[in-house]
């Protein structure tokens, strides 16, 4: 996609509607002006991955795949831009955003898709080589399965830049209902007051059958406490008569 410029020095104040970029190499710096609009339209369309042809108005045009975008936060628009120039035929390392495709077995039976990695690192065998996204068939994934990078199919002459081993997709288990949530909290909470002698396990077991709240049998078992304390002094102190 071409970009039209305008050449531009250092410190140099832009017209309106324009903001200033700079597209480097090795070997190369160049700054120049690009019309706002104009990038963020191409740019949407574009990415990190589509090639631009830059061309610099009495000047030279070249390719330059966008390395940064700097923002307005507050205005939510570009202010500057970088890009790195790149040269035809020669392999390049880039960012690739990876996509999902189908239904996975484990989404039918309530699991979800987790895509792990969304950029995968990969190297292209020249700039109109890069492939503008990755796709990843998921319709054979079960519950407890995933896809590592090594796995995935890349488009013929582009080579994996990343850890083969990295997992880029994976498919968990169904999430937790509030109800079911609060089920495996109670009974966690109720397995350590038992271990830790708070409550008996006849107490525990009717806390988790519905039978009790948890307030209402800690209440009994201090009850209970206090009681077996009452009794041992009153004991001890017949015993001393």
């Amino acid at each position: 996609m071409e970009l039209k410029a305008t050449p531009r020095k250092s410190q140099e104040k832009l017209a309106a509607g324009m903001i200033p970029a700079v597209a480097y190499n090795k070997e190369n710096n160049v700054s120049f002006a690009i019309e706002r609009k104009a990038f963020d339209r191409a740019f949407r369309q574009q990415g990190t991955t589509g090639l631009f042809d830059i061309t610099i108005e009495g000047g030279e045009t070249f390719p330059a795949l966008v390395k940064t975008v700097q923002m307005d936060k507050r205005r939510r628009e570009a202010i500057h831009a970088d890009f790195y120039m790149v040269t035809y035929g020669e392999p390049i390392e880039v960012s690739v955003p990876v996509h999902t495709t189908g239904k996975s077995q484990g989404e039918v039976m309530g699991g979800l898709v987790d895509t792990v990695v969304h950029n995968l690192q990969v190297i292209a065998p020249g700039p109109r080589r890069i492939p503008q996204e990755i796709t990843v068939d998921v319709t054979r994934l079960n519950i407890g399965d995933h896809v590592t990078a090594g796995q995935i199919k890349l488009p013929e002459g582009v080579k994996l830049a990343a850890d083969a081993e990295q997992v880029v997709i994976s498919v968990l288990p169904p999430r937790l209902s509030a109800e079911e949530l609060e089920a495996e909290t109670q009974a966690a909470q109720v397995a350590g007051m038992v271990a830790s002698g708070e409550i008996s396990e006849e107490a525990a077991e009717a806390v988790l059958e519905g039978g009790a709240s948890i307030e209402e049998v800690k209440a009994d078992s201090e009850g209970s406490e206090a009681q077996r304390e009452t009794e041992e002094a009153s004991q001890e102190a017949n015993q001393g008569q």
